[in-house]
């Protein structure tokens, strides 16, 4: 009989998700604050910024469809 352990879906869901805006949110003023208080940001860091915001959206919208739709219907 094989035993499951029972995992907190609705706490990955909600950590993946807020995780997601922080990226989001530190890219976009990672942006914001770089170019005001430099003037201009080398290419390699505002590539590395829109990733955040991209990655960001990206977790922060599939998240809960995952953790809170797909994972606890195929348990």
């Amino acid at each position: 009989m094989a035993h499951h352990a029972s995992r907190d879906y609705t706490k990955l869901a909600k950590t993946g998700f807020f995780l997601g805006v922080a990226l989001f949110a530190l890219g976009g003023l990672g942006e914001i604050v770089g170019s005001a208080a430099f003037g201009g940001l080398p290419g390699w860091e505002q590539t590395l910024l829109f990733d955040m915001e991209v990655l960001g959206i990206a977790l922060g919208l599939f998240s809960p469809f995952l953790f809170g739709v797909v994972a606890p219907l195929v348990e």
